[in-house]
């Protein structure tokens, strides 16, 4: 049993297939199914099963790719005891953002880190379903993730989280609305509104059913768009209403646009920075924390 069987096996748990886990390691995928079979071979219990057309692990193989995962952990210790790991400021950070996210955070990160010194960041988009941001830490050193209050919660044992925000949903009104007049909006106000939404899985979708349980009426929905630069385009076009995040939402924002607290429900979605547990051991890593932390108590506070 070795180091790298280990990681092998934790990333086919984390996604899923052995392609994926070849894709991110850049290998073969016959070179993952290579090292899996090896590690096999010094158990006596299966670690592997078919389902459909993936690999997936047995529970005796997650018990021992999280037994893994705590190996390489150790490592990242004993590395940056000797100060190997630890020790460099100015390493290479590769961080995946939600669109909104991105659009707030990636422009002043990269600003401030644009000095000698400092890490080197690599940015990138990932705007998936809730249930799947904690699997992207297998790929970034950093994973800006949000989710639903009344959602299920992060996958602590597998990966850390650093919360950034706990950012209220408030509805999105055309400028000239008889509803933008209001301080704030109940569930009751915007019932019978036409929406643009995002797709299910995704918090606008969330809070939208939850307006639907309380009010008791099923919603209009016209659109159904992720992009909140493109749900502000048609709130400020007019004839719809949608849903926008208070602190990240400034660079979408127009004048024809208004946002008021909805009132009656819980809007609000937290914003967290996952991780590997080894990866925080890195002092390039944790300066691109606390670069986002700053920035983001910087919205918070203007919000």
């Amino acid at each position: 049993m070795e180091i790298h069987q280990l990681e092998i096996l934790r990333e086919l748990g984390a996604l899923g297939s052995v392609k994926a886990v070849a894709d991110t390691l850049m290998v073969s995928p016959s070179a993952v199914s290579q090292q899996l079979a090896h590690l096999q071979r010094t158990v006596d219990v299966p670690l592997t099963r078919k389902e459909g057309r993936n690999l997936v692990l047995t529970e005796a193989g997650q018990v021992l790719a999280d037994a893994g995962a705590a190996v390489v952990s150790a490592m990242a210790d004993a590395r940056g005891a000797l100060g190997t790991y630890h020790g460099s400021p100015a390493g290479r950070v590769t961080l995946s953002g939600f669109h909104s996210a991105g659009q707030a955070l990636f422009g002043p990160l990269a600003r401030m880190l644009d000095r000698p010194g400092h890490p080197r960041i690599e940015l990138s988009d990932e705007d998936v379903a809730q249930q799947d941001f904690p699997a992207l830490t297998a790929r970034y050193d950093l994973v800006l993730a949000h989710r639903m209050d009344h959602s299920p919660r992060w996958p602590t044992e597998r990966v850390a989280v650093i919360p950034l925000a706990h950012e209220p949903l408030d509805v999105a009104l055309p400028a000239g609305h008889p509803l933008a007049r209001q301080d704030r909006v109940t569930v009751d106000d915007v019932g019978a509104e036409a929406w643009v939404t995002s797709h299910p899985g995704y918090s606008p979708a969330d809070v939208l059913s939850a307006v639907a349980a309380v009010s008791s009426r099923e919603p209009t929905i016209v659109h159904r768009i992720n992009d909140y630069s493109t749900v502000a385009a048609l709130v400020a076009a007019g004839g719809v209403v949608g849903l926008l995040p208070r602190y990240t939402a400034g660079p979408v924002l127009n004048p024809d646009i208004v946002l008021r607290p909805l009132e009656g429900i819980s809007t609000r979605r937290r914003i967290d920075l996952l991780a590997r547990p080894e990866n925080l051991k890195r002092r390039a890593v944790v300066l691109v924390c606390e670069a986002l932390e700053d920035i983001m108590a910087g919205l918070v506070q203007q919000g």
